[in-house]
């Protein structure tokens, strides 16, 4: 009669093991009666069963799905050295372990937005045969041949952030053959930031938008959704303020205190110049006097917010913008090109004082406040979002 040790059991049917030379060793029954003799038994079957080719172990596979190679991915940015991205890196290390994978490599242009500068380190992808390529494309032509070079020597690109420029009228001119875009509807949330400055400045007037580098495909169309909003009633002035973020807190107040008399509200498309408005503002004597509101959450805006100084900012989950390009990436390898990866929308959510509060007083790799791995208790109570009035 079989003497089988009941955790043997219990982990046979946990590792799902077929019918085959393992599990019928393990069932035979030879006097595992103790659990060390039932341990010892059952990774040397499972050894040998690996060995043999029919599973893997799982220090080598990522849960359920099969061991791979060291899929290198890398990841090409604008402004690599810029805090909004620190969220984006936190996200594809935490996928690229999750999946077991290395490390995506990081690099590009590091604070000036240059595209040879990108494209220089998107060509270092393509000679060193990177397994997948993620990329933000922040113009309609400077991407077209180094994206279709890498597709042709069948490296999948994804891009995420920015994903070429618009025509007039909101119409897409991405420019490359990439797989697919992971980020915000960037000239979609132009066109909200239209709509909520209509309804703080509801009598017209000159306003101010802020744009760290005009016409590149990050910000730019924010500023054109927006200005397809406010274009006939509104004065609309948009002023650069410059790639460094040290160049950024000048350039608004030198127009602010030019034209403190007629501005009736100011406000930014891109991290940088969103974070300085409250600064200017209170340089310039407008501080709560006219309403003012932008794009993601840097610490000094989010703080201009709980002050009452900023009206909103825009959050748009660069923490997605990392993890999802690895994720989509991974898939695309594993399946042979089967699962193609779709186009995802990051997200659109306005920040005010009446939500601004956890944004401010938690810690997290997702905002990248912190580097810590840590989970986040959700508030209890019932989950509030608006009834929703898109699908795809």
């Amino acid at each position: 009669m079989r003497n089988v040790h009941p955790k043997v059991e219990e982990a046979i049917d946990t590792l799902n093991m077929k019918d085959g030379p393992t599990r019928r060793k393990l069932l035979s029954g030879a006097g595992l009666a103790s659990a060390t003799a039932a341990a010892s038994a059952l990774l040397a079957a499972c050894g040998s069963n690996s060995a043999s080719g029919s599973s893997s172990t799982a220090k080598n596979a990522a849960g359920n799905f099969p061991k791979t190679p060291p899929w290198q991915f890398w990841f090409v940015n604008h402004v690599y050295t810029n805090p909004f991205f620190v969220p984006t890196q936190y996200g594809f290390q935490d996928a690229a372990a999750l999946l077991g994978l290395p490390k995506p490599n990081w690099g590009g242009s590091a604070s000036t937005s240059s595209v040879p500068q990108m494209v220089s380190y998107l060509n270092n992808a393509i000679s060193a045969k990177a397994s997948g390529i993620a990329t933000t494309v922040i113009n309609s032509t400077g991407f077209t041949t180094p994206v279709s070079n890498a597709m042709n020597a069948g490296i999948p690109v994804i891009t995420y952030n920015a994903d070429g420029l618009y025509k007039p009228g909101g119409v897409p001119d991405i420019g490359t053959n990439r797989l697919c875009y992971v980020g915000q509807a960037l000239y979609n949330s132009g066109v909200q930031m239209g709509n909520r400055i209509s309804s703080l400045v509801p009598g017209g007037g000159d306003i101010v938008i802020f744009i760290a580098t005009p016409g590149t495909g990050n910000i730019q169309p924010r500023f054109d959704g927006a200005a397809s909003v406010l274009k006939g009633k509104y004065t609309l002035h948009e002023i650069a303020t410059g790639a460094s973020t040290s160049a950024e807190l000048p350039a608004e107040k030198a127009f602010l205190s030019a034209n403190a008399s007629k501005i009736k509200g100011a406000f930014a498309v891109d991290a940088g110049s969103t974070s300085y408005l409250a600064q200017a503002l209170q340089a310039t004597g407008l501080a709560g006097k006219i309403p003012a509101g932008g794009f993601d959450l840097v610490p000094l805006t989010l703080q201009a917010i709980k002050a009452g100084t900023v009206n909103f900012t825009i959050d748009q989950s660069p923490y997605l913008q990392g993890f999802l390009p690895v994720l989509y990436l991974y898939l695309y390898n594993l399946s042979g090109g089967l699962v193609a990866p779709p186009n995802t929308d990051t997200g659109l959510t306005f920040v005010t004082k009446d939500n601004v509060g956890p944004y401010l007083n938690t810690t997290s790799r997702f905002e990248g406040s912190t580097a810590a791995q840590k989970t986040i208790s959700r508030p209890s109570g019932p989950i509030k979002n608006p009834m929703a009035t898109t699908s795809t």
